[in-house]
């Protein structure tokens, strides 16, 4: 058998549909197949905890082999993987098109997937990953203050950390009454000629996304700012819906789908009006652009969207390279350590973030290519939480050691993570809010 990693990898479409996609038996058949792969090369072990706990359980077990392991302890496996897409993009080497067609990642959501149509996910963990509904929630009036004073005090983070299965040290947002949709709620795109580079089209229409909407408002903001000083006019979507990663990495896959079916229509018009779709967060992106063509690959608008969504960075460098980008920079920024999210890497668009950054005069970016431990709901749940910390230990080790004057990370929850952990010289732990910075707008 040939060695794999010597082909582009091709991503074969999510058969989600099929009756064959919920057999539990065919499941864990497929599962012991892969495994035993898994644990004949190894190269992963170092990505996340599932690759770890799989090692673990074939070397405990009585034959040293899979065929060892209690296949009730498969699931031990599944629930340790928080879907990254690192091992299909980075590491494994019999992706298709090599024969063995290993998919680790979808493997994986169709474990989840089994899980959740069998009801074995908590009401805490569908509560919390429904985004839309704790954020329109947690931002009302007098809410607001009651939520974030909650998440302040210990004693009770306690009774949160029994309810919501949320662990009592771990980093939770402030949520804010006053929203990204309320604080542009009279905001005008410019009304000046676009310039067309490469792919891009010149007017914006940003994907507010849950987080940005009603958590970290100040990085949309600071999009908005960044992008009208190159001269690109920004409006926000009309409404929108969570771009339904919270629910694929829970395996309700029925969810996305209904999620799908509010934002595409939105995005199809702004698209057919002129306008790209940029979204500040890599997950967000990352899901209009693998994650849902994946799952609908007959859908002509999915895969339109998919061809008119960027990451802001990307876009950015889009309209450097035709001379486009305003270099007028007033600030220098020393020692960047730029922390690169898995669901950035994965997007295989290359270090967009730091290829601009890069061009700020007495700007130094030195990247860490390795995950944060934060993975959406893995990072603060009882019983995962002290496993992500682990995870994230090293990044922050990486930092300390750079001396670094700036920790950004495209993802405000991984930088929140890394941050944790660390003394910072400045503030800003996102690339957007860095880039106004040196702009000093």
């Amino acid at each position: 058998m040939r060695e794999g990693s010597l082909e582009a990898p091709t991503r074969h479409p999510l058969d989600w549909k099929s009756p064959e996609f919920q057999n539990e038996e065919r499941l864990l058949e497929e599962l012991e197949r892969v495994y035993d792969v898994c644990h004949g090369c190894r190269r992963c072990v170092s990505l996340c905890a599932a690759f770890p706990t799989l090692f673990d359980l074939v070397d405990e077990s009585k034959t040293f082999e899979v065929d060892g392991v209690d296949k009730n302890d498969y699931w031990k496996v599944v629930d340790e993987c928080y879907l990254c897409d690192l091992c299909y993009q980075v590491k494994c080497p019999y992706v298709p098109p090599h024969d063995w067609n290993i998919d680790c990642p979808h493997l994986m959501l169709r474990a989840k997937a089994i899980q959740f149509n069998k009801g074995e996910r908590k009401i805490s963990h569908k509560l919390i990953s429904n985004t839309d509904l704790v954020g329109k929630v947690a931002s009302l009036p007098v809410v607001n203050q009651v939520v974030n004073a909650a998440n302040r005090t210990p004693a009770l983070r306690k009774v949160v950390s029994k309810v919501l299965d949320i662990h009592p040290r771990a980093h939770v947002p402030e949520y804010h009454k006053d929203t990204l949709r309320k604080r542009c709620r009279n905001h005008q795109p410019r009304s000046i000629q676009a310039n067309v580079a490469g792919p891009t089209r010149g007017r914006a229409a940003l994907f507010a996304t849950c987080y940005c909407n009603f958590t970290e408002p100040g990085i949309g903001e600071d999009l908005i700012a960044v992008f009208e000083h190159n001269g690109i006019p920004v409006r926000l979507t009309e409404k929108e819906s969570c771009c339904g990663m919270p629910k694929l990495e829970q395996g309700d896959l029925g969810k996305v789908d209904k999620l799908r079916r509010k934002n595409i229509p939105q995005l199809i018009g702004l698209i057919d009006a002129g306008w790209d779709i940029v979204a500040a967060l890599p997950s967000c992106v990352l899901m209009f652009k693998q994650e849902l063509p994946l799952m609908f690959p007959d859908d002509a608008d999915v895969l339109r969207v998919k061809q008119h969504i960027f990451d802001p960075f990307e876009y950015l460098l889009h309209r450097h390279k035709a001379g486009l980008l305003r270099t007028d920079f007033h600030q220098p920024l020393g020692t960047v350590a730029w922390h690169v999210p898995c669901h950035q890497r994965v997007q295989n668009i290359g270090p967009k973030t730091r290829q601009v950054l890069s061009l700020v005069p007495g700007t130094e970016i030195n990247s860490i290519e390795r995950c944060s431990g934060h993975d959406g709901t893995y990072g603060v749940r009882n019983g995962s939480w002290e496993k992500s910390q682990k995870i994230a230990k090293p990044v922050i080790n990486r930092v300390n050691k750079m001396d670094a004057d700036y920790l950004v990370s495209d993802c405000p929850m991984a930088a929140t993570q890394i941050a944790n952990g660390l003394t910072l010289k400045h503030g800003e732990t996102n690339p957007l809010s860095l880039l106004r910075k040196a702009y000093g707008i």
